[in-house]
């Protein structure tokens, strides 16, 4: 038995990364739990997790390019889903040193995956295809977080504990990634390929940090990346927690996203403009003063966040000339940077908290201005939609 409908082949994609964000979210939810059967009260060591964690998505981003040359996209997205099934080491844990190793594992899978949505969707839809595509992968980790932020109580209530919980997840991952051996990517071509050609023209790592459009889109990004990151781990400690909220207008921003794409066939309008929106609702979510107003403005931020997502991840695959190997690089490149900007931001972001004993209105302050990046950046990124095209066909 093969699998060679695209289909089929971005279901399984999907639910891999849906699950990937159960696991993880859900080990994260039941940290507390994991914690304290090991005895463990120390916040070192939590946060050590956290280095471990944010070690594991730059290190996997960047490498990601580099095991698809090596192996080939298919072994490569393999290896991602494999990794990622580590995470049932998670609860069996008898020790820090193995939890930290799970979840060191499990960050390196996810990370290697979500680079390599990229190529798959450009090897197997049609340009016209890609914006749904790309905004269902966008909506994924959402998806999984939801339902955990939503449902884990009653699927604890279901499987009998956390524990089993979270071995069901990546049990299930595993699965995925056993029935991902069936897939023939060669047969899933889209109709309009790639020259054989173009497809074998090379793409490095050193050329992709060379190109301007790596730096300004990775750049672009990283800032709202940083806010992001922000919000579920310092805003909290700050008073200021709507991430449920967040998180589910997110979803229904990314399904808006969707159909705006396929709608305005413009990429620059819908990411500045919601960039603009970003910012506004990061003022009245940490400065609005009263609990009506902070959820209206994480309703408003959790729809803008993510509107744009399938416009921003479109972008590249309309390129002129793109291929499998530059689109895998491009995102490894965007993916990495992304990561290791938005870590130093968070550390300059606790840095000020500290140096102001306890306060964190320089912190909010800095963090709000980091996060209009990807309204400043719209101003640099390249119009690639198929209006822009058409009336400069020099450029497609």
């Amino acid at each position: 038995m093969r699998i060679s409908h695209k289909y089929l082949i971005e279901s399984i994609v999907f639910i891999s990364y849906v699950l990937f964000a159960m696991a993880w979210v859900g080990g994260t939810a039941s940290m507390n739990e994991i914690m304290a059967s090991m005895d463990i009260n120390s916040l070192a060591s939590a946060s050590m997790i956290s280095g471990a964690i944010t070690l594991a998505k730059i290190l996997g981003t960047f490498v990601a390019a580099f095991v698809v040359i090596k192996f080939g996209l298919k072994t490569a997205f393999f290896i991602s889903a494999i990794l990622v099934s580590f995470g049932i080491l998670t609860p069996v844990s008898e020790n820090y040193e193995l939890l930290l190793l799970s979840r060191f594992i499990m960050g390196l899978g996810g990370a290697l995956m979500i680079v390599y949505f990229n190529p798959i969707v450009l090897h197997c839809f049609t340009a016209e295809e890609r914006p749904i595509i790309n905004g269902l992968n966008a909506v994924a980790f959402n998806i999984g977080t939801a339902i955990i932020l939503w449902f884990m109580p009653h699927i604890n209530q279901i499987s009998g504990n956390w524990q089993i919980s979270l071995a069901v997840f990546s049990i299930t991952s595993l699965l995925l990634a056993l029935i991902w051996l069936l897939v023939k990517l060669e047969s899933a071509h889209k109709s309009e390929n790639i020259s054989a050609q173009t497809h074998s023209v090379n793409y490095s790592y050193s050329e992709g940090l060379k190109d301007k459009f790596n730096w300004i889109y990775a750049l672009s990004y990283s800032g709202l990346l940083a806010f992001y990151i922000c919000l579920f781990t310092f805003y909290p400690q700050a008073g200021i927690s709507n991430s449920k909220w967040v998180i589910g207008f997110g979803i229904i921003g990314t399904l808006v996203g969707i159909i705006f794409s396929k709608q305005v066939s413009l990429r620059i309008p819908v990411i500045r403009w919601s960039g603009l929106a970003i910012v506004f609702s990061i003022i009245g979510l940490t400065y609005g003063g009263n609990n009506s107003i902070q959820l209206l403005s994480s309703i408003t931020l959790g729809f803008f966040i993510f509107l744009p997502m399938t416009a921003l991840i479109t972008l590249p695959q309309e390129l002129p000339n793109m291929t499998t190997q530059r689109i895998t690089v491009v995102f490894s490149l965007f993916w990495s940077i992304s990561y290791l900007l938005a870590t130093v931001v968070l550390w300059v972001f606790g840095r000020l908290v500290d140096m102001n004993d306890g306060n964190y209105g320089p912190s909010f302050m800095f963090i709000t201005i980091v996060s209009s990046s990807i309204f400043i950046g719209s101003f640099f990124l390249p119009e690639t939609g198929k209006a822009y095209q058409q009336l400069n066909p020099e450029v497609s």
